[in-house]
């Protein structure tokens, strides 16, 4: 019956056929969700490294809340890292075509080299690698929109 339906509806309004380059519709992909990602794991990267550590000679609530933090901030970056990644392979699996190769010989190295520098991010504490994984974002960002002939800006928060 919902057959029988759906043929009438489409004999009635036939629907012109259309085609994507990508596979979801055009403006679903954006690279900033990666950039804020990368940019929250540089961030919480760069708070590890400046904690103090309590003396020695603390009592046990300074030493728990230092524990608290370290842990809230090391979960914070390897969940962001983590979700870079996933909007990172989302990017490079879903939206770049084999056109865009040809434009771009190094898209599929920046690519590899962006997800090993999330791994990295999630697993080390090193301001470094986290600030190379932002810089590649940003090759990323700058490709992504030259593949839609549109200059958008470069931004972070911090």
């Amino acid at each position: 019956m919902l057959r029988k339906l759906s043929e009438t509806i489409k004999k009635a309004a036939p629907a012109q056929e259309v085609a994507a380059h990508c596979d979801g519709p055009c403006g679903v992909y954006d690279p900033s969700s990666a950039r804020i990602a990368a940019e929250a794991a540089l961030s919480m990267t760069q708070k590890i490294l400046a904690m103090e550590r309590p003396a020695a000679a603390d009592d046990a609530g300074a030493w728990a809340a230092y524990n608290n933090t370290m842990t809230r901030y090391v979960t914070i970056k390897e969940e962001q890292a983590h979700l870079a990644k996933e909007e990172l392979l989302i990017l490079w699996t879903d939206y770049f075509k084999p056109d865009h190769l040809e434009k771009f010989p190094n898209l599929h190295d920046t690519f590899w080299k962006a997800a090993k520098l999330c791994s990295s991010v999630k697993v080390e504490v090193s301001a470094q690698q986290a600030q190379e994984l932002m810089d590649t974002v940003q090759e990323i960002h700058k490709i992504f929109w030259q593949t839609k002939g549109r200059e958008v800006t470069w931004y972070t928060v911090s």
